[in-house]
């Protein structure tokens, strides 16, 4: 104990679920009271410290009323009055004051912190941290949990990225961690899970196709399953072709979480990365690329070991079709014109489809007076 950790991962990876499971099981052992509190309410305050503290501090207590403790180890009744910036830190001290236990905090969605809000919650962590060692009451741990690595809340509260800093409130944590993706075997265990419950299996080709496509991510895997027993009412075992179909379903719907993730490819740090590797471009060399780099990582938006490549065939296909949603307005063409008789797509064709401007009267030249596909030059 007494550490204070970053955990990260992409959204909807399950960091809420391990958080939540992690403070119920701390709890249960009985020497410890662990809390976990969502920090997204405070987004909405920005700069206002004050007024993130009071949103922080009305989701800690909405938690601690609802974890079922007894009253000995709940926060006291009412916060101490002090100067807005040091509220939350003084409110912290008082609960440890009083509860029998020791205290561990779980921070979940740290992200929504902005600004100065953020400086000032991370450095009321870390001053009242560093005072533990001299009697003063503070929570024995702290978990960060959101999207980004410790580098990027430095950036977020004002810090530079790569330099160090004795002043930081970041010089307190102890280690960074990052919720890693499914492999092919917790996949196939997953999904086993279903058909225990349901008698509805999965054929082995169809759990090997869900890892080809997600590479184990964890929202996409549990999507799809969903989209096949749940919304195609698939009642017998589930094949790769179902699986298939259910790729299309999603990736055309625009699920929540592959829109947030388009979302994100209009951000200028992450279209510095994305840019090259759709293109095959190699990257302009900047001084900021290596902090865009691992940015981008964190988001799982690429994988996380070079080469430079998207992170899985779904996030893929949602990427191309975002950056190319301009372009693909203009094209006229049957996209099956596009397909080689082996499965290949027909680069050539394409590339000359789209250099072609469309003629006055709203065709495209290359296919006047055609119904076929486009012909190859060059």
């Amino acid at each position: 104990m007494d550490r204070y950790i970053v955990l990260h991962a992409p959204r909807q990876t399950g960091k809420t679920t391990v958080l939540d499971a992690l403070a119920s099981g701390l709890t249960a052992e009985g020497d410890t009271a662990a809390l976990m509190i969502s920090c997204e309410r405070a987004k909405s305050a920005g700069d206002d410290v004050g007024w993130a503290e009071s949103l922080l501090l009305d989701s800690l207590r909405e938690a601690a009323d609802l974890s079922g403790w007894p009253k000995k180890l709940l926060p006291p009744d009412s916060w101490p009055q002090v100067t807005p910036g040091s509220r939350f830190g003084a409110a912290l001290r008082e609960w440890c004051r009083r509860c029998p236990r020791r205290v561990v905090l779980f921070l979940d969605e740290i992200d929504a912190l902005q600004g100065n809000s953020l400086v000032s919650v991370l450095g009321q962590l870390r001053d009242g941290h560093n005072k533990r060692s001299k009697g003063y009451p503070f929570p024995a741990s702290v978990v960060l949990c959101g999207l980004r690595d410790l580098r990027d809340y430095k950036v977020a509260s004002g810090g530079e990225p790569g330099r160090s800093n004795p002043a930081s409130p970041f010089n307190i944590i102890a280690d960074s961690l990052r919720l890693g993706d499914f492999t092919a075997d917790q996949i196939a265990e997953l999904y086993d899970q279903h058909t225990q419950a349901s008698g509805q299996g999965f054929t082995k080709d169809a759990v090997d196709r869900v890892f080809e496509l997600t590479r184990g991510q964890p929202w996409l895997v549990n999507a799809l399953a969903h989209e096949i027993t749940f919304k195609m009412g698939v009642t017998g075992t589930i094949s790769d072709g179902q699986v298939e179909d259910a790729k299309e379903r999603l990736i055309r719907a625009r699920a929540t979480h592959l829109d947030s993730l388009a979302a994100r490819l209009h951000e200028p740090r992450v279209k510095r990365v994305m840019e090259p590797i759709v293109s095959g471009d190699f990257p302009r060399a900047e001084l900021t690329f290596s902090d865009d780099l691992s940015y981008v990582r964190d988001l799982g938006l690429i994988k996380q070991k070079p080469p430079m490549e998207v992170a899985n065939p779904i996030y893929r296909e949602v990427i191309l079709r975002v950056l190319g949603d301009v372009s693909e307005q203009y094209v006229r063409a049957d996209p099956h014109s596009f397909v080689l008789p082996d499965g290949r797509f027909d680069l050539t064709a394409a590339t000359s489809t789209a250099n072609t401007p469309p003629e006055p009267n709203g065709s495209t030249s290359s296919f006047a007076g055609r119904t076929g596909a486009p012909t190859a030059k060059g």
